[in-house]
């Protein structure tokens, strides 16, 4: 399969950007998007030219890092999927790709297509843990939770923070973000204990940090590689409000 792709190139935050047009050829319909760009880069460095910088990790789809933009799209066209898993036979032989980085405030470009989310970081740092001593996992086993209450608690922290919601929301918001967060500890109860610090701390932050308000149009969840759900931050609300009047 051969490509035409137009990747931003940026040397760093405060240079100003620009698109690039490059040529792959010969590329498998079973490579990932990653290893198409490991290919392109191949190419540039034999020309002495100077490679293409992406986010990267563990290309599992579980550390979130590669941030990518891709037609359009947070992590490109297919769905529940981070760029890492993404496959090149969800193109069509010949079509020109866009990649771009993040586009968010609180998330200024690095170089290239690498983004700083230590935003992110600094949300969690402001309240998504639980500091108390709870103990140890036998302790833990023995407080008997609701299953609903397990599973949604589990369903919450398959969060990832790779930011593909705030990429995908016009107003630039982390709330289904700091809402997995807020609910991961929210249905436990190791977490009660600290709730309403937690949920005013965490949002505070986010809106310190500059992310915009919740669109309400369902951007976040359509686009999240790990399908968090939308009733989430219907529960962060309903946290904050409880902490805010009581």
């Amino acid at each position: 399969m051969d490509f035409t792709l137009k990747i931003w190139r940026q040397e760093n935050a405060s240079a100003k950007g620009r698109f690039e047009t490059y040529k792959v050829t010969g590329i498998s319909s079973d490579c990932s998007f990653l290893e198409m760009l490991d290919i392109l880069n191949q190419q540039l460095i034999d020309k002495f030219e100077i490679p293409v910088c992406f986010d990267h990790d563990c290309r599992e789809g579980i550390c979130g890092a590669c941030s990518l933009y891709i037609n359009g799209r947070p992590h490109g066209p297919d769905s529940a999927v981070t760029a890492c898993q993404l496959h090149m036979r969800k193109f069509k032989d010949g079509d020109t790709i866009i990649v771009e980085p993040w586009r968010a405030r609180p998330f200024p470009v690095i170089k290239d297509l690498v983004v700083d989310r230590s935003s992110f970081d600094r949300i969690i740092e402001a309240g998504g843990y639980v500091s108390i001593n709870t103990g140890g996992v036998p302790d833990a086993n023995t407080i008997p939770i609701p299953r609903a209450n397990a599973e949604t608690a589990m369903d919450a922290a398959a969060c990832i923070g790779c930011g593909a919601c705030v990429a995908a929301c016009k107003n630039a918001s982390a709330m289904l973000f700091v809402a997995a967060k807020v609910s991961q500890f929210a249905m436990l109860p190791q977490g009660r204990v600290e709730a309403k610090e937690r949920v005013m701390r965490m949002v505070a932050k986010m809106d310190e940090l500059g992310f915009g308000n919740c669109t309400n149009t369902g951007a976040c969840e359509a686009e999240c590689p790990k399908q968090i759900s939308l009733s989430h931050i219907a529960r962060l609300n309903r946290e904050y409000l409880s902490a805010r009047v009581l």
